[in-house]
């Protein structure tokens, strides 16, 4: 990697950006009988910046009986430093078992590449050579599980990054939603050198009040995750901020409850939406791009442009 100045990776990039949403029963406009743009395996929320160019591509995968939807205001910050987020709405109700969504997932990586071209502005071009792939929650769980490449649906894209935001891998050790992906053996997730970023909420752990559980509890959360990472691997937890924190401001979740409602929360969204958004993109400049300027300065502790308190942070190189 080498070092060149950006801009602040926690405030919005010079890109403009456009929100667009691929159902999948939708042929796009270019199209023709001939020449047909196949539908995606789910309907696809998409972030992509407006300009010509070519960029990276990340798919963000949601978490349990969320919208992607949720994600728009965190994706298009992403995006406005010159990436395509794509999104999957990969359930409307699910139970504990994730087998389902890692194969949806293989399949929506692998339409990215005869798809994904026919739908995006013409003069926007994905770099599906550079490709990362992240979740959130019970979607980081998942993305985790697809990387891994051992519950029977592997991509054939290859993905170049992994990025867990918030992972969690059930109730409880012990209490893991099938299929299990931790181990409980340090260093045990064989992801053939791949770099990985795990952030944490440092609310997770904790429950909202005494009838709900915590949202991302001790023995299946990020620190699990982290411990099992190979180098190179990045562990950012964010102090006082919630599971659901880096959500949009305004939410209702598939049963129509407010994702308020749900976990413990920070006193508002935006600063942990900024920094999952500023950590992501500082990692995908860092490991996909060549330029880890903004990585360097978050880890030496010489970023100005903070807009959480970080709790913990660890590195394996």
């Amino acid at each position: 990697m080498s070092s060149s100045s950006s801009s602040n990776v926690f405030e919005d990039g010079k890109y403009k950006t456009n929100l667009l949403t691929i159902n999948s029963s939708s042929r796009c406009c270019k199209a023709t009988p001939s020449s047909p743009s196949p539908s995606p395996p789910k309907q696809l929320l998409v972030a992509t910046p407006v300009k010509e160019g070519e960029y990276p591509v990340v798919m963000l995968l949601h978490g349990y009986l969320l919208y992607n939807s949720f994600y728009s205001q965190l994706m298009l910050h992403v995006s406005s430093h010159g990436f395509i987020l794509i999104a999957p709405q990969l359930y409307s109700i699910a139970g504990p078992d994730t087998t389902d969504e890692i194969k949806s997932t293989a399949e929506t990586i692998d339409w990215l590449a005869v798809g994904l071209k026919h739908f995006l502005p013409p003069q926007v071009i994905p770099n599906l050579a550079k490709l990362a792939l992240s979740g959130h929650s019970r979607g980081g769980k998942t993305a985790f599980a697809v990387a891994l490449e051992k519950f029977g649906y592997s991509p054939k894209l290859k993905i170049k990054t992994l990025i867990g935001i918030d992972p969690v891998d059930g109730m409880a050790k012990g209490k893991q939603t099938p299929p299990p992906v931790l181990t409980y053996e340090p260093n045990s997730f064989d992801l053939d050198k791949m770099p990985v970023l795990v952030i944490g909420s440092g609310l997770g752990e904790t429950a909202r009040n005494p009838l709900f559980p915590p949202c991302a509890p001790p023995g299946v959360n990020h620190r699990d995750f982290f411990r099992e990472c190979q180098g190179p691997a990045w562990h950012f937890v964010a102090k006082d901020y919630g599971h659901l924190d880096m959500l949009d401001d305004e939410t209702k979740g598939i049963r129509g409850k407010s994702s308020y409602c749900l976990c413990k929360n920070g006193e508002e969204r935006r600063p942990m939406r900024r920094f999952v958004g500023g950590i992501v993109v500082s990692f995908l400049k860092a490991y996909l791009e060549g330029d880890d300027c903004e990585l360097v300065k978050i880890k030496d502790g010489c970023h100005k442009g903070l807009p959480v308190e970080i709790q913990e942070f660890e590195v394996t190189m």
